[in-house]
């Protein structure tokens, strides 16, 4: 039989409003976490850079499967028009590229936008039927009505009884400990 053994993956602060996670966030950041989760019921301004997100890598990805795309449709009608089928009509070049541009157009614009969904979802680690936040029992209302702000445990400032201090020390309304039961 398997043993099950919980870890704790964090603390998590519970908090009535956006303005409240928000400062919470900031002081966190200063008080200098780093590995830092915010939860929302809708985006709040500002939250991502509070929590120390900068960049994301879904901007480049969308650009190369738009390149990708583009240059795949225009290669192909190339191919096709100029190397395996070439037909003289009218004596137009071979390769008359003003014919290519709606179908290199919209490969383009498929090639990003598959590109963009499937790099948003494997960076966000998505799908993700289990996180370890799903464990603390109030977090139902993280999709609903209230904030929620994680601390990991993986954070090399992370100190369980001073990490749950610090949080109820920016009027976290309910600090809870987050176990990872995997």
């Amino acid at each position: 039989m398997k043993e099950h053994r919980s870890q704790l993956f964090g603390v998590m602060g519970e908090f009535a409003t956006p303005e409240q996670i928000l400062s919470a966030a900031k002081k966190a950041r200063e008080a200098g976490y780093k590995h830092i989760a915010a939860y929302t019921p809708f985006p709040v301004e500002g939250l991502a850079h509070a929590i120390g997100f900068r960049w994301t890598a879904v901007p480049l990805i969308t650009l190369i499967g738009g390149l990708g795309g583009g240059l795949t449709g225009f290669g192909l009608q190339y191919w096709v028009a100029a190397i395996t089928y070439p037909m003289n009509i009218g004596g137009r070049p071979l390769n008359s590229w003003p014919a290519f541009i709606p179908v290199t157009f919209e490969l383009t614009v498929l090639g990003a936008s598959i590109f963009a969904v499937v790099g948003m979802l494997a960076l966000n680690k998505l799908p993700q039927p289990y996180h370890p936040v799903f464990n603390v029992e109030r977090f139902a209302h993280a999709s609903t009505d209230r904030f929620f702000l994680c601390i990991e445990a993986r954070d090399p400032k992370f100190n369980l009884a001073e990490t749950s201090r610090f949080l109820q020390s920016v009027a976290a309304e309910h600090v809870s400990e987050v176990k990872d039961e995997g």
